[in-house]
């Protein structure tokens, strides 16, 4: 589920949205042990070593590699709900120039604070501290565009970098903002197309789904070279059995 900037529509968000705003964290003695840890961190440090991108499309794509994270210290027996945003990273406009990105000028729109494109709510929210803690909490189902009110994606503005920011909201009788989390090596350049062919490679040696897709593509292409081979000798056979018949 996403919000858009604005939208008051959600129960619990209107008691946070200052604070979102404000990128203010707020602890409390219930999680002073409270602990975020990225997961594929050494993944994710392959792609920030030469300038991840992430592709944004107007029917809205996937993210890869994926945003997960393993926390410890919640309350097991408190409700919370995990909310995810994008902020840019800079006040910059970006291009690929000869093998490297550059800056290109001013952002457009909002470049700084919290990001403009919505507020993504994680689809298990609200719940115990228990659930949030036994197992990765995983943002697999976040859909980046770049089409206005792009209907419950993400939007981002392409060649523009952002930083995933996640927030942990205590609900209840009364909301609060327990932390506010970011990882620099997630921090991403929107793009409508790869630009980078090294972050190309990567994206296929490490996704699955690109890797399946690349190998449908193969066979495609292989049993298409096949058909066209096979017309071509069949053209020859009849061409040749005709002028035998001819002589």
């Amino acid at each position: 589920m996403v919000v858009q900037h604005g939208d008051l529509g959600d129960e619990y968000l209107p008691h946070c949205e200052s604070e979102l705003q404000a990128g203010r964290e707020k602890g409390d003695p219930t999680e002073k042990e409270l602990r975020v840890t990225l997961e594929d961190a050494e993944l994710w440090r392959k792609f920030e070593h030469i300038t991840n991108e992430m592709i944004v499309t107007k029917n809205g794509r996937r993210m890869f590699p994926v945003l997960k994270v393993s926390v410890s210290g919640l309350d097991p027996s408190s409700m919370y709900s995990f909310l995810l945003d994008f902020v840019p990273a800079d006040g910059c406009r970006w291009k690929f120039v000869n093998g490297e990105w550059v800056a290109a000028g001013r952002a457009e729109g909002r470049s700084e604070g919290r990001g403009h494109g919505g507020i993504y709510i994680h689809p298990d929210s609200p719940n115990f501290g228990a659930h949030w803690m036994k197992a990765a909490v995983t943002f697999n189902k976040v859909k980046l565009t770049n089409k206005v009110n792009g209907g419950g994606q993400i939007m981002l503005n392409s060649l523009h970098k952002y930083e995933p920011q996640l927030h942990i909201v205590c609900v209840g009788s009364r909301h609060r903002l327990v932390s506010n989390v970011s990882f620099k090596e997630t921090q991403f350049i929107a793009v409508t197309a790869y630009q980078n062919e090294e972050i190309t490679a990567l994206k296929i040696k490490y996704n699955p789904f690109a890797k399946a897709f690349l190998d449908a593509k193969e066979r495609f292409d292989l049993v298409h070279v096949q058909s066209v081979r096979s017309s071509i000798l069949s053209h020859f056979l009849s061409v040749a059995l005709s002028s035998f018949g001819s002589a």
